[in-house]
């Protein structure tokens, strides 16, 4: 055991070729649940709950719009040009949701006592963003903005709805900024995805110089979920090498579950030089899908899934200064164990209060190894789906349009998986 946990080379190894079919059965059978399409028509006027809250969040997006389907504003096809929304969601009372879920309108646009509906989606030209961004950081506390960049198969209703639930619930106090690049939300669209997070870098890149360049922003978090990470690394080390360095505004970057080569991943945060911001990166061992991806990207270590005890990974960490939280004891409902820094209640919280009080997740007097054992031991208890079905682990969601392709696309994942998934299909009822 101890050659396992000193040897790179043997710590990348991917799974045999069972394990590798039974974790791609895993991943349908953990989307089973079902979703409605329209959740983004606006439900009017309503008298809101007692106990509701409302999230107001800005969207800056590398989508190309759906004029043909209002109710979804924007699709997976990619735009030339950047577009802006303003979009509110209101959602229910506490009493009647599980902290870390979801409620998805069955029959949209849903019942406020009970479903996330959305309240306001409009679109913006630049400047009407830029006037709603500066007008709501009047009244947010140290006009301070939390920037959110979602993952792999994720359409654009859903990290709507799942970054108003992780702004909800952890409780920061900061104004929400969604930035989504063009995800098609399809299980079989992997190479599609990583192609549109590369295409949306600059973008992202335009987005945070916009923010550090805005008097009234004061500062900006960034937080990055799995395949998402791959366009937040590449647009900072962009940012840092036009600059000369990654500007102060930034005061943290959040990694989850990075879906980044490991050698790639030092290389780029090296090159953000040496007055980067504090960098923190859940990494979780047991992450099933960043076992899958590093299968499909030649056996390489994704930097998500790494032990960071372990060397050689521990001192080329601490050489750049790259603090990491091990989440590999954390218990979950999440079968893949991609999502466990959002699937725990007191973790996003905890996230939230720490970037919202200007402390690093990190330091020594927030508790947070204290406050993740005891979470290690009650999350296993959460029930429902947490944000971090969000937050949107590659290889998790199946559509009914993959369900047809699935038999002559899935050659293409592994010799030999196509009549695995074929009988999975037919056993488990896939659809939203």
């Amino acid at each position: 055991m101890s050659d396992v946990r000193t040897s790179r080379s043997r710590a990348a190894r991917p799974p045999g070729p069972l394990v590798f079919v039974a974790l791609t059965a895993a991943l349908f059978l953990a989307s089973c649940a079902g979703r409605s399409d329209g959740v983004l028509t606006p439900v009017g006027d309503f008298a809101e709950p007692p106990g509701a809250s409302r999230v107001d969040m800005l969207v800056a997006t590398m989508r190309r719009p759906t004029p043909g389907e209002p109710s979804r504003m924007f699709g997976g096809d990619r735009a030339r040009e950047m577009r802006f929304a303003d979009i509110a969601v209101s959602i229910p009372p506490d009493s009647a949701r599980v902290i870390g879920d979801v409620q998805w309108p069955a029959n949209p646009p849903g019942d406020p006592s009970r479903d996330f509906v959305t309240v306001r989606a409009e679109e913006l030209d630049a400047k009407g963003a830029q006037a709603h961004l500066d007008q709501r950081l009047a009244h947010t506390p140290g006009r301070r903005v939390l920037l959110f960049v979602h993952g792999y198969n994720t359409r654009f209703d859903d990290a709507v709805y799942r970054f108003a639930q992780i702004a909800h619930d952890s409780r920061a106090a900061a104004l929400p900024l969604l930035f989504t690049w063009p995800s098609r939300g399809r299980l079989l669209a992997y190479t599609y995805d990583r192609e549109s997070a590369t295409y949306s870098r600059d973008a992202l890149e335009a987005v945070l110089q916009t923010l550090v360049k805005d008097k009234a922003v004061a500062e900006i978090d960034v937080l990055a979920h799995s395949m998402g990470n791959w366009a937040a690394i590449e647009a900072l080390h962009q940012m840092a090498v036009r600059d000369g360095r990654i500007a102060p505004k930034i005061k943290e970057i959040v990694l989850a579950a990075p879906d980044v080569d490991f050698d790639v991943f030092l290389a780029q945060v090296s090159g953000m030089g040496s007055k980067r911001p504090p960098i923190t990166m859940f990494v979780s061992r047991d992450d099933k899908a960043l076992a899958l991806s590093a299968r499909l990207w030649g056996d390489k270590r994704r930097a998500g899934a790494i032990d960071p005890n372990a060397e050689p990974y521990k001192s080329e960490l601490a050489a750049l200064n790259v603090k990491t939280i091990d989440l590999s004891d954390v218990k979950s409902d999440d079968p893949l164990n991609h999502s466990k820094f959002a699937q725990s209640p007191e973790i996003v919280r905890l996230i939230g209060q720490r970037l919202a009080n200007g402390q690093t997740l990190t330091e020594s007097r927030s508790g947070i190894g204290e406050r993740i054992g005891v979470a290690a031991v009650g999350a296993a208890s959460t029930v429902g789906g947490a944000a971090g079905v969000v937050v949107s682990a590659p290889l998790a969601i199946v559509d009914p349009q993959t369900r047809e392709t699935l038999g002559e696309r899935a050659s293409d994942i592994g010799d030999g998986i196509g009549d695995t998934l074929r009988s999975t299909a037919d056993v488990v009822h896939i659809g939203r």
